[in-house]
């Protein structure tokens, strides 16, 4: 399909399916079944995306990545979800290429010489430590209970965290918490950056979760018992936590689409190859006309979701909230790629719930997408609202969407 992406996008696009093409996707093969992949297994393959001039495209060159604009990267990710080392190995990965864009969008220059460029450089990791256990913030962020008190020229912050991606690994996290108990929540919340080294910084546990499976990711739950850090370390404007946020998660649920989107096309692309090459019932799977058209139709929606994301990450770049279009292309990339992959593994049979194939990995990590960077029932709410034209309550600032979990 020709979706009139500009020349520099198509050049990025064509650059990043060589590199998976010819160095991710063969390093993947080796893995297959073996469990997760070494560190320096990863360190080789950025090495190599360096190389290729596909490496953190989406951060700006002063920074260490190479200045690209957001809608010509887009199709960068797609190609990354290809493979689950793809995105990891050309930096766009999350948590850290929200964070990133988070810490580069209204960070200090300090905050981006300490924390910003020893991400792009992979030198370090970070979590979005938002989302809270039992009564706190989940999928409604207003429950927020974690606070962040100014004592001095430092900030105490207190509160209960899980669902932090990659907390467990973290060497900085990027913490929700409130700092005006007067205001409502989306009026009173700041984001703090807190090393977890710090004290009163407890990893508690990581969480074990569906899809840890060739990359060593995972969800932690955090305590912060008394967390002290300098006044600098406000991330943003002070109570301009949600907005900011917000900043973070538009991007954010679009570039989660178009890896999945990757994903999904070449669960795909692998079912249509082993359909060509499997004979029942004499004749190739290829040629039954039911399989047939149920992958004419994941080819449609496939194509329709490519659409979507492109018209929603326009919108951002015309600097509209856009909350119905992100969450329109959120929620139907997220069931579409799992259906498609769904299908792929049907298609292949014994085969696809194999590890000699990458689809029974895909198959584990999509199921997630529904539930990350906001639900499918709380995109569905604000589509809904929009739908019946419903009035939105000033008071709670409606018009900002919610947030789901886990924080990614």
């Amino acid at each position: 399909m020709d979706y009139h992406d500009s020349e520099r996008a198509t050049e990025l696009a064509e650059r990043a399916r060589r590199f998976m093409d010819e160095v991710v996707i063969p390093t993947e093969r080796e893995y297959l079944g073996e469990g997760t992949v070494d560190e320096s297994v990863i360190e080789d393959l950025r090495a190599e995306a360096r190389e290729r001039g596909v490496y953190c495209p989406q951060i700006g060159e002063e920074h260490g990545g190479m200045g690209e604009s957001f809608r010509d990267v887009l199709p960068l990710f797609e190609e990354a979800g290809r493979s689950l080392l793809g995105a990891v190995a050309m930096r766009v990965d999350a948590p850290d290429e929200g964070n990133m864009h988070t810490i580069e969008l209204v960070g200090t220059d300090e905050q981006k010489q300490e924390y910003l460029e020893p991400l792009v450089a992979g030198d370090i990791r970070s979590g979005f430590s938002m989302t809270e256990p039992r009564d706190g913030a989940g999928s409604d962020p207003k429950m927020i209970s974690t606070t962040a008190e100014k004592e001095g020229d430092e900030w105490v912050i207190n509160g209960h965290k899980w669902w932090t991606t990659q907390g467990d690994e973290s060497d900085v996290l990027i913490v929700m918490a409130r700092t005006n108990e007067e205001n409502h929540p989306y009026q009173g919340c700041s984001l703090f950056l807190v090393p977890t080294d710090a004290d009163g910084v407890d990893i508690v546990e990581p969480t074990p979760h569906l899809g840890q499976s060739m990359l060593p990711e995972s969800h932690a739950e955090i305590a912060y018992d008394g967390v002290r850090v300098p006044e600098e370390n406000l991330l943003g404007g002070l109570d301009m936590g949600f907005v900011h946020a917000q900043e973070r998660l538009g991007p954010a649920r679009l570039t989660h689409c178009m890896r999945f989107t990757g994903m999904a096309t070449r669960a795909l692309d692998v079912a249509k190859t082993y359909m060509e090459d499997r004979e029942a019932f004499g004749s190739k799977l290829s040629e039954k006309q039911a399989k047939r058209y149920e992958i004419a139709d994941m080819e449609t929606r496939l194509h329709a979701t490519r659409t979507m994301v492109r018209h929603a990450a326009g919108e951002l770049d015309r600097g509209e909230e856009a909350r119905v279009e992100v969450g329109m292309a959120k929620v139907y990339a997220a069931n579409t790629a799992q259906e498609a992959i769904d299908l792929a593994v049907q298609c292949c049979g014994g085969a696809g719930i194999s590890r000699k194939l990458p689809l029974a990995d895909f198959y584990e990590a999509v199921r997630a997408f529904r539930i990350v960077d906001g639900a499918d029932e709380v995109h569905r709410r604000v589509i809904a609202r929009a739908a019946f034209d419903d009035e939105f309550d000033a008071d709670e600032l409606e018009r900002l969407p919610t947030f789901g979990e886990p924080s990614v």
